[in-house]
């Protein structure tokens, strides 16, 4: 028979290594765990992140951040954060919202709370708009009850159907809570290559006048994008209330980069292959890319899209 000691003895044991392995921090080290409302986000990994991978985006880097950081820092927001990203394809959109997922979510594009939803693959058919619509507010609303810091990605914008995204609006909205859910600490974001070719004449006027495009600041871009974007029929926000309430928080222009940008993408993808930067090859890389206008050439018309799949052919 076992001694009362040894039986209290063990049921002590039994006790305090249940409530060890059961405490967060040591649960959560092995399980993704949403992150709980005290989390904060680090503003100078962030910033230092962003300014060392992001290239030729001063205004997408700055509005972002400030965004993030307010947002994240607001114990208690009034609505979720809603940015909409535009720019053609290769100026850093995809990049910078998967630095932002993993600043928010560690395991970024593969975490169980960041959701990302492509246009063509997820809502391909026009005449399923209607069930679209009842999924995505399913899928929205178990996630967010499940982690209210829930992260959603909408890329390819531009080719989703009219009307879809307004499907999410009260989400977006000023509620405190929509049955009995609260979705005031998820961040949503679009992804569109429409408005494209507005922010692309602006800072090329910017040029002709002989001004820095840093000198660019979101005021002369943010209207202009978000009127072009609401009267577009190919910007998947064609006539949106989104846009007619106000509950898209910012409209970040992604400039279009130039030569000295696409030397830096270049650097930098030789540097994440462990290879040492070989200024030829940064220079011949750069010169088989496209740019634009067909007179001067100050912008690649694909941003950096290309540089990994051109750099390849120049492995030894």
């Amino acid at each position: 028979a076992l001694e009362p000691l040894s039986v209290s003895l063990a049921i002590g044991v039994a006790w305090a290594l249940t409530g060890y392995l059961s405490h967060p921090n040591f649960y959560c080290s092995y399980v993704e765990c949403c992150p709980s409302d005290g989390h904060r986000i680090n503003a100078t990994a962030l910033r230092a992140q962003l300014d060392t991978k992001l290239f030729g985006q001063h205004l997408a880097k700055d509005v972002v951040l400030k965004a993030v950081m307010g947002f994240t820092n607001n114990p208690s927001p009034k609505k979720p954060l809603t940015l909409s990203l535009h720019g053609w394809a290769g100026t850093g959109k995809n990049f910078l919202s998967q630095i932002l997922a993993e600043h928010v979510h560690p395991a970024g594009l593969r975490s169980k709370f960041v959701h990302l939803f492509l246009a063509t693959l997820h809502f391909p058919h026009q005449d399923k708009v209607k069930l679209y619509k009842e999924q995505l507010q399913n899928w929205i609303r178990g996630n967010v009850s499940a982690c209210p810091h829930s992260v959603f990605i909408f890329d390819e914008m531009d080719k989703m159907h009219p009307g879809l995204i307004d499907a999410i609006k009260p989400f977006l909205d000023y509620y405190e809570q929509v049955d009995r859910v609260s979705y005031r600490k998820a961040i949503f974001i679009f992804l569109s290559n429409a408005g494209g070719d507005l922010i692309n004449k602006a800072a090329l006027d910017f040029w002709t006048s002989g001004k820095r495009r840093e000198e660019i600041q979101l005021k002369d871009l943010e209207l202009m994008l978000s009127v072009g974007v609401f009267n577009n029929k190919n910007s998947g926000l064609w006539h949106s209330s989104l846009i007619d309430r106000n509950l898209i928080d910012y409209f970040v222009p992604f400039l279009p980069l130039e030569h000295k940008h696409v030397k830096m993408c270049v650097r930098a993808e030789m540097t994440a292959r462990g290879y040492a930067v070989d200024e030829k090859i940064v220079q011949a890389v750069a010169d088989e890319m496209t740019f634009f206008p067909k007179e001067q050439k100050i912008y690649s018309d694909k941003g950096c899209k290309t540089v990994q799949a051109k750099l390849d052919i120049h492995e030894d």
